[in-house]
């Protein structure tokens, strides 16, 4: 019996297991290509008949190694790096659709993730529907057609910081004979893994706090290998009859539980790229090997921030699901029992200016468009990653103009809060 090792030890050493008098550090193999000594060994690589490495933009070691150990710590059977995260978002969507087909996806999502299925899959032929994950199940359940094939949500919404009801969701789906894809990026693992509640497909940007220091640019997509594609075969063609690209191989029949990810990699890497550099993947290695002990302090940190919001008369709200009077709260301690991330969504008695005016009275704590690093960062979702959506949209998306996310890093907490206590103090002297 294989033992299952704790997170901490797969943050630590999973996906790259060196033999004797290799390197003791995952090694960058920054090579477009690799080497065969005849003709039929490269035909079988191509052909699928065999496992093997014959250019980067299919497979490459480095990135193989990190996607194992992202596999391992989500629970799943196989997993595939992208160059971003709207990446991963894109090809676990469109490995299973084509034009013609329906998705239905929370409305609390990343205003790209938002943009990207309802307008730039639409152009592809692709419809999606929104709908509010605190709905009725019912009430989704008529958001579904005939051709609906995926149903979408994140674990913890962006900007909006809702907990998702993975079972709630993930029951919907499977009523329908849809996989459900959650994005994980904000709990990571170490604070929840969907595939333990039902979902079927995890997705990352792993540009977060996976890689954690704002060092590359990245993604993965994560399949649990529980999803029955053939009992649902009609929906999905392109995992369940010949592919005649491939000289008609059905991926189900020729790499069961491991159909899924290997379509993903011989169809849309082959033909769209989207790959990250080796050099990259070894970057977010790194961050990797420390994600268990910094997602402990970001949590630590951000729940002493969002007490201290709270009891701040300046501040008209604060949402995090670690808050005893949170409206997630309930949802949280089910999924999230270690806690959920460093980020936090308020906003402050009076306008817009006045979210301006404290933000850029900050000196700490900087304002930038990305989110969940190391370091303290502060955005305003409307005027800034949001801002291609309507009013309309907004409020939709769980976005009100006075909405300001709030990325707690891991720095000391009293500085951070020393930060914070003046820039609310300036609001007072305009």
């Amino acid at each position: 019996m294989v033992k299952k090792f704790k997170s901490a030890t797969l943050c630590v050493q999973a996906g790259w297991e060196p033999k004797n008098g290799e390197p003791r550090v995952l090694p960058i193999y920054q090579s477009t290509t690799f080497k065969y000594d005849n003709t039929e060994e490269m035909a079988d690589l191509f052909d699928l008949k065999k496992e093997g490495y014959f250019y980067t933009r299919l497979q490459n070691p480095t990135n193989d190694a990190v996607a194992r150990k992202i596999a391992a710590l989500e629970g799943g059977v196989g997993a595939v790096l992208t160059s971003r995260g709207q990446a991963a978002n894109f090809y676990a969507v469109f490995n299973i659709c084509e034009a013609g087909d329906h998705i239905v996806t929370s409305n609390e999502i990343y205003g790209g993730t938002y943009n990207l299925f309802g307008v730039t899959l639409k152009k592809l032929g692709i419809e999606c529907t929104f709908v509010s994950q605190e709905a009725s199940e019912e009430e989704i359940d008529r958001a579904f057609r005939p051709n609906t094939k995926a149903l979408f949500g994140e674990t913890i919404s962006n900007p909006g910081c809702r907990v998702l009801d993975i079972e709630k969701f993930a029951r919907i789906a499977h009523r329908h004979g849809v996989p459900l894809i959650v994005d994980n990026t904000f709990p990571t693992p170490i604070n929840c893994r969907p595939f333990e509640w039902g979902a079927d497909i995890v997705t990352h940007s792993t540009t977060k706090y996976m890689d954690g220091h704002a060092t590359q640019v990245g993604g993965c997509v994560v399949d649990s290998g529980n999803f029955d594609w053939d009992a649902h075969a009609e929906k999905f063609p392109g995992l369940c009859t010949p592919d005649e690209s491939y000289h008609g191989l059905t991926y189900t029949k020729a790499f069961g539980k491991m159909a899924y990810t290997t379509k993903l990699v011989a169809q849309l890497m082959r033909d769209l790229g989207s790959i990250p550099s080796p050099q990259n993947a070894f970057l977010l290695n790194l961050g990797l090997e420390t994600l268990h002990l910094r997602m402990a302090r970001h949590c630590e940190n951000a729940q002493r921030i969002a007490e201290f919001l709270q009891q701040d008369e300046r501040v008209a709200w604060v949402r995090y699901s670690g808050l005893p009077g949170d409206d997630n709260h309930d949802l949280a301690a089910k999924y999230l029992p270690d806690g959920s991330c460093g980020v936090m969504a308020f906003g402050l008695k009076g306008d817009r200016q006045t979210a301006v005016t404290f933000m850029d009275s900050l000196r700490l704590i900087a304002i930038v468009t990305h989110v969940a690093d190391a370091r303290t960062c502060v955005l305003h979702p409307a005027s800034h990653t949001h801002r291609q959506l309507s009013d309309e949209q907004l409020r939709e998306a769980g976005v009100a103009p006075d909405l300001i996310r709030l990325s707690v890093g891991i720095e000391d907490v009293d500085d951070l809060l020393d930060d914070l206590r003046q820039a609310l103090d300036t609001i007072d002297k305009k």
